[in-house]
C-alpha cells in the first residue's frame, strides 16, 4: 500500500479531491471516520498497510431555517407580533449543535413563510432570547417595522421584564442591585462571568419574595429579578456572583447535601431541590409598547408545573 505512513487527512484528501483538507479535518474531529470498529478523530493518524476506512458525510443543512410543527403556547398574537410562553428544553434559534427543532422553526410553521427574513435570515423575528431551559414569556416580530421598534426598546431598556428564580440560600439584603461587567470565560466558552475589565456593563435588580428553611440560615429562596441590561446568562451569572446560584443550574449552580436529622417532609424538600432537572428560572412578566397599536401591552406567565412543584416542596421547610 503506497499510502502507508501517510497522515489520515492527506490520505482522505487524495481519495476525496472534491473535499477540502479543512472540511476533512472537521469530519475526522467530529467522529465521521472509522476503521473497522475504531473511530478515528486524529487527522495526524498514520495509515497502516492494507487498512480500510469509512467516511460518513452528513446531509447538508438548509441555509435558512424551515418550518417545523412544534407545539407553542401562544399568549398573544396579531398580524404584527406574537408573544410565546416558552417551554423548557426549547432552543430559541438555530445554532451549532441545534440546527433545527427550535422556536424559530416553530414560528415559521405557525406564522407562515412571511416570517422568513424578518430581522435576518438565520433568526427571523427574534428580538431577544431565553436560555434553552428557561421558561416563560418571549416576544417575536412579524414585520421589519415592529422588529426595528422592539429592538430599539430593548436597546433603550424600555422593556419591562421580571423573572422568578429559585436560588440556593438567600441574599442577606432582601432587595438590591447587582452591578458587574460580564464577559465570556476564556477557559470555558460556555460560561460567562463577572470581570473587572473588558466585559459588558450589566445591571440586575432583585427582590426576595420568599425564604425557605431556618430564618438564620435559609436553605433556598424565591427571588424576583428585573433586568436593566440584557447580557448572556445575566441573571444566572449575577446571582452566582452574589453567592446564590440558581437551583438546578448545570453551569453555575451547585447542589447541597441533605442535612441529617430532618423529618420526612423536609428530606423530600431537600431532595426536590437537589434533583431539579434544569435551572429554576422563569420569565414571569413582559411589558412593551406596541408600535402599531400605540399602547402598552403587559403579560404575566404562571409558573410551569415543575417550578411550582419545587416551590411547594420547599415550603415544607417552613413547617405547617
Amino acid at each position: 500500500m503506497a499510502e502507508a505512513g501517510w497522515r489520515l487527512d492527506r490520505f482522505l484528501a487524495a481519495k476525496f479531491p472534491e473535499l477540502s483538507r479543512a472540511r476533512l479535518q472537521a469530519l475526522i474531529a467530529s467522529g465521521r471516520v472509522t476503521s473497522g470498529r475504531e473511530t478515528i478523530k486524529d487527522a495526524n493518524y498514520r495509515i497502516k498497510p492494507a487498512q480500510d476506512f469509512e467516511l460518513t458525510i452528513p446531509p447538508p443543512v438548509a441555509a435558512e431555517p424551515v418550518g417545523q410543527a412544534i407545539p407553542l403556547k401562544v399568549v398573544y398574537e396579531d398580524e404584527h407580533l406574537i408573544v410565546i410562553d416558552k417551554q423548557a428544553g426549547l432552543v430559541v434559534h438555530p445554532a451549532a449543535g441545534n440546527p433545527d427543532g427550535t422556536l424559530v422553526n416553530a414560528l415559521i410553521a405557525h406564522c407562515g413563510e412571511s416570517l422568513k427574513g424578518v430581522g435576518g435570515v438565520a433568526r427571523p423575528g427574534i428580538v431577544h432570547r431565553l436560555d434553552k431551559d428557561t421558561t416563560g414569556l418571549l416576544v417575536a416580530a412579524k414585520t421589519e417595522k415592529v422588529m426595528t421598534s422592539l429592538a430599539k426598546q430593548f436597546a433603550a431598556h424600555a422593556i419591562e421584564r421580571a423573572y422568578h428564580a429559585v436560588v440556593w440560600g438567600a441574599p442577606r439584603q432582601a432587595e438590591g442591585r447587582i452591578e458587574g461587567l460580564i464577559a465570556r470565560n476564556p477557559f470555558d466558552r460556555k460560561r460567562m462571568g463577572v470581570v473587572r475589565g473588558g466585559g459588558k456593563e450589566a445591571r440586575t435588580r432583585y427582590r426576595t419574595l420568599e425564604r425557605f428553611g431556618p430564618t438564620s440560615q435559609p436553605f433556598a429562596a424565591l427571588v424576583e429579578c428585573r433586568l436593566e441590561t440584557g447580557r448572556t446568562h445575566q441573571i444566572r451569572v449575577h446571582l452566582t456572583h452574589l453567592g446564590h446560584p440558581l437551583i438546578g443550574d448545570p453551569t453555575y449552580g451547585r447542589a447541597r447535601g441533605t442535612p441529617r436529622g430532618r423529618n420526612d417532609a423536609q428530606i423530600a424538600a431537600y431532595g426536590a431541590a437537589a434533583g431539579f432537572a434544569r435551572q429554576a428560572l422563569h420569565a414571569r412578566l413582559l411589558g412593551f409598547h406596541h408600535p402599531i397599536l400605540n399602547r402598552t401591552l403587559r403579560f404575566e406567565s404562571d409558573w410551569p408545573a415543575d417550578f411550582a412543584g419545587l416551590i411547594e416542596s420547599l415550603r415544607l421547610l417552613n413547617g405547617p
